[in-house]
């Protein structure tokens, strides 16, 4: 797919590593749109991110989803990519041990987790597909996973979802392939990041740079890289990149 003048929306993009990949994606010439839950954000958005368009959306409701993603669509024209990268990083447990006995991870953490990292890949997808097919557009769908897919000590509920995520990859790939949509997944490893650091302690993170295996955390413009290499290699679907410095080899 060329960027020049690609419409592109990016879901959780009005900061983070969602921002940053639309700055990569603008720098290419790809006009992007944001749909995103911070409004703050979102009106800081014109400055962070030239040109792009953003409307405030919960992705975990699946009426707002459809609503506001029709909404920016009508404001860009047909859209050409999706990126779904709105998350949460939450870590815990399943059972430990605190002041007042043994403890169990929460229910609600776990639906929490799965809502945004899970439910709200479905029902995006489901809408930019429709305006895909209805336009007969060619596009193409990323799904931003993470390395815990593979499953991570202490991160039941994300790890679960970002498995999810990725076998969503797989068979979307195969369902809408026939429509000229591709579908692929980019997995970071530990990013340099705030959400990074809001849920991961530094020295549990200075153990993780040390054990990849060019000894750091990623840069988020390299996250962005990789899912520009996504959308502009044609022959690429059906598969998740890992984007982890070796952290898994």
């Amino acid at each position: 797919m060329k960027l020049q003048g690609a419409n592109i929306i990016i879901t959780g993009g009005a900061s983070g590593l969602g921002l940053e990949m639309g700055r990569t994606l603008a720098a290419e010439g790809a006009l992007i749109g944001v749909l995103d839950r911070d409004e703050a954000a979102l009106a800081r958005l014109s400055d962070t991110l030239d040109g792009a368009q953003g409307v405030a959306c919960d992705v975990t409701d699946p009426e707002q989803v459809e609503q506001k993603f029709d909404l920016l669509a009508g404001q860009m024209g047909k859209i050409h990519a999706l990126i779904n990268n709105a998350g949460l990083l939450f870590s815990a447990p399943l059972l430990s041990v605190g002041t007042g006995g043994l403890l169990a991870h929460p229910v609600d953490a776990w639906q929490k987790t799965r809502a945004v990292n899970l439910d709200a890949v479905f029902y995006t997808t489901r809408v930019a597909a429709q305006h895909m097919v209805r336009s007969r557009t060619r596009g193409v769908i990323v799904n931003i996973s993470s390395v815990a897919a593979s499953g991570n000590a202490g991160q039941s509920a994300y790890s679960a979802a970002k498995a999810g995520v990725e076998a969503l990859v797989v068979t979307w790939a195969k369902e809408l392939g026939p429509w000229g949509i591709r579908v692929a997944g980019v997995a970071p490893g530990y990013t340099d990041a705030p959400s990074t650091s809001a849920a991961v302690p530094e020295s549990q993170l200075q153990q993780i740079a040390s054990e990849t295996a060019v000894r750091r955390l990623g840069k988020p413009c390299e996250i962005g890289a990789a899912v520009r290499f996504v959308l502009e290699n044609d022959f690429v679907t059906g598969t998740t990149i890992r984007v982890d410095g070796g952290l898994r080899v």
